[in-house]
């Protein structure tokens, strides 16, 4: 009776390795080629229009990316702009000033805000949020700024409390915590030698922070940001609560609009199969997989430069 063939501990755990990574590449070439197929109706039927045009008619069947391209990018930009420096200062606060024990407990509050579902940030901002802008927010800056230029065409609009400023908070508060705790990991990280040269040659925290922890953890902190930023140009529920869901485009950031991936879950259930309609959103799905892979080449190569 033959022995058959024996394999060493070091070639299954490779083979296991390789398993897990050809699962990742397939799985993600299955989602390209599926928004791919999907949409390519509606990339045939309306070709480069379907990019620059703000129409999205389901009676007259016209159908266009330009509004909710828009509506994504302007809400995470919006997001991103709040949401950085606050985890950059909370992150650097926890690591460097508050005392130990504090610090502990606070990030762990950080970590279990970040492990909150995304439809009770979205009940958050409606039930709060909303009326907070309509009542208070758009009246103080409508108020104060009606007068210059620039500003009242931002600020215009009727107080309904939704719009592109309301979901660029909401998501700011929702990002902040994934931002905070990837920050904190990586100035814990700084090695401690370098601080305390820093300190000896009579820096101050801020100096430490300028020109030591910050240049040493760049890489990390562009990772940070871009995590956080993936996650707002994907979120879905927490974003149709509060942004009025209207196909338009305009100038003012407190009127209703609409973003990829809310309109994609608002009109997916009402879309039947093989219909222009679905291929337009399948299209609007491929679209925005395309601008989360341009967010992380940039975050790369962003990275190559600073290295």
């Amino acid at each position: 009776m033959g022995r058959g063939p024996r394999f060493s501990f070091n070639q299954v755990f490779s083979a296991v390795l390789w398993g897990s990574a050809l699962i990742v590449l397939l799985a993600l070439g299955g989602l390209i080629l599926l928004m791919g197929h999907g949409g390519w109706q509606a990339f045939v039927t309306f070709g480069p229009g379907f990019l620059v045009s703000a129409v999205w008619n389901p009676v007259t069947n016209q159908y266009g990316a330009l509004a909710p391209l828009l509506g994504t990018v302007l809400s995470t930009l919006i997001a991103v702009c709040i949401a950085v420096p606050m985890a950059f200062g909370t992150a650097f606060w926890l690591t460097a000033i508050a005392p130990r024990r504090l610090a502990g407990g606070l990030s762990t509050a950080v970590q279990l805000l970040a492990a909150v579902p995304s439809i009770i940030f979205g009940m958050w901002g409606f039930f709060l949020i909303v009326p907070f802008m309509a009542r208070v927010i758009q009246p103080f800056l409508n108020h104060h700024f009606d007068h210059v230029p620039v500003l009242k065409a931002l600020l215009c609009g009727p107080p309904f409390g939704s719009g592109l400023m309301t979901t660029g908070l909401v998501l700011a508060v929702m990002i902040a915590p994934f931002i905070t705790a990837v920050m904190c990991d990586v100035f814990e990280a700084v090695p401690p030698m370098l601080k305390e040269s820093a300190y000896g040659l009579g820096a101050t925290r801020w100096e430490v922070m300028r020109y030591v922890v910050a240049p040493w953890s760049r890489s990390g902190m562009i990772g940070a940001v871009v995590l956080g930023m993936g996650r707002a140009l994907g979120e879905t529920m927490a974003v149709t609560f509060v942004i009025g869901n209207v196909t338009a485009i305009g100038w003012s950031l407190f009127v209703p609009r609409t973003t990829v991936a809310s309109l994609i879950a608002l009109q997916f259930p009402e879309s039947p199969a093989g219909s222009l309609r679905l291929s337009s959103l399948m299209a609007l799905g491929f679209i925005l997989m395309a601008l989360s892979c341009l967010s992380l080449i940039l975050a790369r190569y962003l990275r190559r430069q600073r290295a």
